[in-house]
């Protein structure tokens, strides 16, 4: 628990997570205006990883082992890649608001895969899968993406796909603290570049200021610091307190959507989002165990 004298960095810390990661959609749209999606998350990540870990070394912390590297390279796979790298191609078709609704289920999808480790779901967290999967239906069915079946699947395989990676890291050799962090995000940002070429992505002719500001947003505040704020959290709050920007990240996203790029927004989306938020919240609450470090972003 925070020591009374530590409540300002609670909040500070908390302000990070609510609305640098809330916010991070809308700057995703804005740079792959210029840049393709995967060269996108290439060097975002690359970036962010390669500038943590360097402060890390600098001040002392062990370099990953090998075996460590090959954890981090899974984890960056599923996260990096195949969570945000998905999440930035559908945002080519749809609005930062829909596509952040959509990844709000990550929490349902880590209650899933916890139990192939063991862990027994409960009453109550069946009670949430089935209220979010409502939502998705809701959101799928009668919302933006109505008929759009391709982005809505491909955004439930980003969730999924990071849901995956969050409990697995658990579970395999994995450098401690930050430096696990900068870890597969390096990793995640090589892959992405992979990835790149192999869906022959290419450099635009002309990059925007704009998209050029934005990929700064992703990789300073959107990426170092915000891991860095929810890592101080898992260790110094309650867990519910440290991963409560699973409830309010889709809520940011959705305002800053509507004031700074005039996405519409359909009544039907409001509804998902509340059935959704309400199936998250059961499952979150359902369990003492802590909520892994990585959230997608």
């Amino acid at each position: 628990m925070a020591q009374k004298n530590q409540w300002w960095l609670v909040i500070i810390a908390l302000t990070c997570t609510y609305f640098i990661w809330g916010s991070t959609y809308l700057f995703i749209k804005y740079a792959i205006e210029s840049f393709p999606p995967f060269v996108m998350v290439g060097i975002r990540f690359t970036i962010a990883g390669a500038l943590l870990y360097g402060i890390l070394r600098s001040m002392g912390h062990a370099a990953p082992t090998l075996v460590q590297w090959r954890g981090a390279a899974w984890v960056g796979l599923l996260l990096p890649v195949l969570g945000n790298g998905t999440v930035s191609n559908v945002q080519l078709h749809v609005s930062s608001s829909v596509a952040a609704l959509s990844i709000a289920t990550a929490p349902i999808w880590m209650a899933v895969f916890s139990s192939l480790w063991g862990h027994k779901i409960s009453r109550r967290e069946w009670l949430g899968i089935g209220i979010g999967l409502v939502g998705i239906l809701l959101l799928n069915t009668r919302g933006s993406l109505q008929g759009d079946w391709l982005s809505a699947g491909l955004l439930m395989f980003a969730a999924a796909s990071w849901s995956l990676g969050s409990v697995w890291s658990k579970h395999m050799a994995m450098p401690s603290g930050l430096m696990g962090a900068a870890s597969q995000m390096l990793c995640g940002g090589l892959i992405s570049f992979l990835f790149s070429v192999a869906f022959d992505e290419h450099l635009p002719s002309h990059i925007s200021t704009q998209s050029w500001a934005a990929i700064g947003f992703l990789i300073v505040p959107g990426s170092m610091i915000t891991f860095s704020a929810y890592h101080w959290l898992l260790h110094h709050v309650r867990p519910l307190v440290a991963s409560s920007n699973t409830f309010v990240n889709p809520v940011v996203a959705f305002v800053v959507g509507v004031w700074f790029a005039n996405e519409h927004i359909h009544v039907m989306e409001y509804i998902a989002l509340a059935v959704i938020l309400v199936g998250v919240f059961l499952v979150l609450t359902s369990t003492t165990e802590a909520v892994p470090e990585e959230q997608i972003v």
